[in-house]
């Protein structure tokens, strides 16, 4: 049995600097045995066990208890000496409480100590602090990274820190291999398509012999993985270059819903409601159409009472920037958060405003990151197809790019500022009209 685990519970780690100091007070830590420890500290130390006499230097503290967690787990005793001598600390109270704060303040991300205080028969006291790697790779305040190879530690070389951060690195949804599609799902004409444009560059026509589309959406594009038996297309894949008819078929979350009502709140009366669906082309078009329906599109702002529109079975209640609504269809098509069930992307139309509404989990996505996107720091769930749906290669056509373009030219062209607000695993973004 690997000596690193003496703890049979295990518990959820909480992910929030709040929930984090209410774990800290309210959950009673599990009781470990004397003898269990006891026979842990007679292997004497390696990889997963680390004994100090006392806790003086908190800097070689934090250090050790990130190489433990970096190395998958382990635990320091403190009372022991180096020749397996049992002789106590004098406050354990006070090293539980110097430990909590380590682990807190000076391990990034912070640590949940799993802190046991135990008394022998002879009146002497140990403490041993468990430690789990559940979101490795840690640091140390000043960043440095560390590892534990035998009984010693050791800064981790650069090489070894890549590694670390490449096993941190999610599978994202984007990723994970379509169920039930093939490549007979993939519009070939699309996909090949959008790789002529960049002839010249990353490819060349001429070296091309049979179109290879699966060859080419695996090894070229990483849309597409090999299961061993044949090459099949990921989410990312087939929502870009999928048949429309099978990504309604496979990938029936992806549709999105535009609802037209008859003022300005969701209560208002239901003008027309229409499901989009197939690749994220069709449904950017179709929700351009729909909105375009409903409410006049330009790049200037019009003078009061000068516009209308032809084609609306109603008039025209406000105008838009063209390039906004583009940008903000291409943003929240490129940004939804596809494992979250239940929760479709929709469009509302109101007389006076456009309100998009997109899944994204709230957890981890904070006020700050609501704040810092404004400025163009990067919160993307689908890298891979925001990437191509983006690209003017694609065939959307988006004279804005990015959010902070898009939010100050609403703002430029309505004299209203947009708002972005985030709850319930819902993002959601408003325009106004002129």
């Amino acid at each position: 049995m690997a000596r690193r685990r003496f703890r049979s519970n295990q518990r959820h780690e909480p992910t929030t600097e709040r929930s984090f100091q209410e774990y800290i007070l309210s959950t009673p830590a599990p009781q470990t045995s004397r003898t269990e420890l006891l026979r842990l500290v007679r292997g004497g130390e390696d990889t997963f066990l680390e004994l100090k006499v006392k806790l003086s230097n908190t800097e070689k503290i934090a250090q050790e208890i990130v190489a433990l967690a970096n190395t998958g787990g382990g635990v320091i005793v403190f009372g022991v000496n180096d020749q397996l001598r049992v002789e106590g600390v004098d406050d354990p109270e006070r090293v539980q409480e110097d430990l909590v704060r380590i682990c807190r303040e000076e391990v990034q991300p912070p640590l949940v100590p799993f802190i046991d205080r135990i008394a022998l028969d002879n009146g002497r006291r140990i403490v041993a602090l468990d430690i789990e790697s559940k979101r490795r790779p840690y640091r140390t305040r000043d960043g440095r990274f560390y590892l534990r190879i035998g009984a010693e530690k050791r800064e981790a070389s650069r090489e070894e820190i890549s590694s670390l951060l490449d096993e941190s690195r999610p599978l994202r949804y984007e990723d994970v291999p379509a169920l039930g599609a093939t490549m007979a799902d993939i519009d070939e004409a699309h996909l090949w398509s959008y790789l002529r444009e960049f002839e010249g560059g990353a490819f060349e026509e001429a070296t091309v012999v049979g179109y290879p589309t699966a060859e080419v959406l695996e090894r070229d594009l990483l849309l597409a993985t090999n299961d061993g038996q044949e090459i099949v297309p990921t989410v990312a894949g087939l929502l870009l270059f999928g048949w429309d008819e099978r990504v309604t078929e496979l990938l029936p979350r992806a549709a999105v819903t535009a609802t037209r009502f008859s003022g300005d709140t969701q209560q208002s009366p239901i003008v027309e409601r229409v499901k989009f669906s197939g690749n994220l082309l069709s449904v950017y078009e179709g929700l351009t159409r729909f909105i375009r329906r409903y409410c006049d599109l330009s790049e200037v702002r019009p003078k009061s009472g000068s516009y209308t529109t032809e084609e609306s079975p109603v008039p025209a209640r406000s105008s838009y920037h063209r390039g906004v609504v583009a940008e903000v269809i291409a943003n929240m098509l490129a940004h939804r958060d596809l494992a979250l069930r239940d929760l479709p992307s929709r469009v509302h139309v109101f007389d006076h405003s456009l309100e998009f509404v997109n899944s994204r989990r709230s957890v981890g996505f904070s006020p700050v990151a609501q704040k810092a996107i404004r400025y163009g720091m990067p919160e993307r769930l689908n890298p891979r197809l925001a990437a191509v749906l983006t690209s003017a290669a694609y065939g959307l056509k988006l004279p804005l790019q990015g959010l902070p373009a898009l939010l100050r030219e609403a703002r430029r062209f309505s004299n209203r500022k947009a708002e972005i607000v985030s709850f319930n695993d819902e993002f959601r973004l408003r325009i106004y009209g002129a």
